[in-house]
C-alpha cells in the first residue's frame, strides 16, 4: 500500500451530499491545494442514501491517481465500500485503504498528513488515531 511522497489523496463517501462536500470545503481549506478530495455522496436521485457506483469509480480512478484513504459515514456508506472493494483488482486495492476512523476527525487528520508528503498508510494511521482523540 505504499504511495509516492505527495500523491494520497482522500475519498469521502456519505449518506449526504451536503455533509460530504461541506467536509471537503473544510479539508481543502486545512490541507491545501495539493491533497485531491473526492466526494461521493447521497444517492442516484440526489435524496440521501449511497450510490455504490459511484464509489467505485472514485476507488478506480483514486487508484490510478496515486491511491486515497476511503472515509466513511455509516450503514449503507459502509456495504457500498466493502462491494467496491470486492470489484478491485489487486493493483488498484494496493493503492486505495479505508480508514477505520470517525468521518470529520479522521479526514482532518488525514488530509493533514496527507499534505505533509506523507505514504498511504501515515495517512491511513493518523486518520485512525482520531477515534481516540477526546473532545475534553
Amino acid at each position: 500500500m505504499s504511495e509516492e511522497n505527495g500523491h494520497v489523496g482522500l475519498i469521502l463517501v456519505s449518506h449526504s451530499a451536503k455533509l460530504a462536500e461541506g467536509l471537503a470545503d473544510l479539508l481543502s481549506q486545512v490541507a491545501g491545494p495539493a491533497v485531491r478530495i473526492v466526494t461521493t455522496a447521497g444517492a442516484v436521485d440526489g435524496s440521501l442514501g449511497t450510490n455504490g457506483g459511484a464509489v467505485l469509480e472514485a476507488m478506480q480512478r483514486a487508484a490510478a491517481d496515486g491511491g486515497a484513504v476511503v472515509l466513511v459515514d455509516l450503514g449503507s456508506s459502509i456495504l457500498a465500500v466493502r462491494a467496491a472493494l470486492a470489484e478491485l483488482s489487486d493493483e488498484e486495492l494496493a493503492h486505495v485503504a479505508v480508514a477505520d476512523a470517525p468521518l470529520v476527525e479522521g479526514a482532518v487528520s488525514a488530509a493533514v498528513a496527507a499534505s505533509t508528503g506523507c505514504t498511504l498508510e501515515e495517512a491511513v494511521r493518523a486518520a485512525e488515531e482520531a477515534r481516540v482523540v477526546t473532545k475534553l
